[in-house]
């Protein structure tokens, strides 16, 4: 018998939590009430937050090299504040399968994003080769069959500000798929 050896992999992510606060809360309340005959799986609240960077299945051993890379990025970058605001879905509108808030553009964040993604790079650790576009997923589309009231619902969100949000440190996440949901378990802070 061959003796076997197998990597342990965490499914991994780079983030930045985002409390939700009373106006975000608002906003959820008012799309789940909305919605509540339509199909959605609604992220849980504690788990809000903007990906800067999906690794996925990540071995032990690049995590280490992970995480000194992640300690001298975000060291003296200074913590900064982002907006939250508006609303929309991902796909298409007429096939939407993901519920979200927006970010107002941020230089800080955009900054952070590149120098995160220069250091995996530098590492050699590979990295998603689309547009950085952060939002906070606030739901799943399983199915909707009232469209247009999902459009009304966005619209009534379009442009306004939600909430601002304090970002003093980046987390490295562990996502674990469970038949409840994701959970998202810190890793590590990243004081900025």
């Amino acid at each position: 018998m061959k003796n076997n050896k197998y990597r342990v992999m965490k499914r991994i992510f780079i983030g930045v939590k985002i409390d939700p606060g009373i106006t975000l809360m608002n906003m959820i309340s008012d799309f789940r009430t909305s919605l509540i005959n339509e199909r959605l799986k609604w992220t849980d609240i504690n788990n809000l937050h903007i990906t800067i960077e999906f690794l996925g299945d990540t071995g032990e051993e690049i995590i280490g090299a992970l995480d000194k890379m992640l300690r001298v990025v975000c060291e003296g970058t200074g913590p900064f504040h982002l907006v939250i605001a508006g609303a929309g879905v991902f796909r298409s509108p007429g096939d939407p399968r993901i519920l979200w808030a927006g970010v107002v553009p941020s230089e800080k964040l955009n900054s952070l994003h590149a120098a995160i993604i220069k250091g995996l790079k530098e590492t050699g650790i590979g990295t998603e080769e689309r547009a950085f576009n952060p939002h906070l997923t606030l739901a799943r589309i399983k199915g909707i069959q009232d469209g247009e009231n999902l459009k009304s619902l966005i619209d009534k969100y379009s442009g306004k500000e939600i909430k601002t949000q304090l970002v003093s440190d980046v987390i490295l996440y562990d996502s674990l798929l469970s038949p409840a949901g994701a959970i998202y378990k810190p890793l590590a802070r990243y004081p900025l």
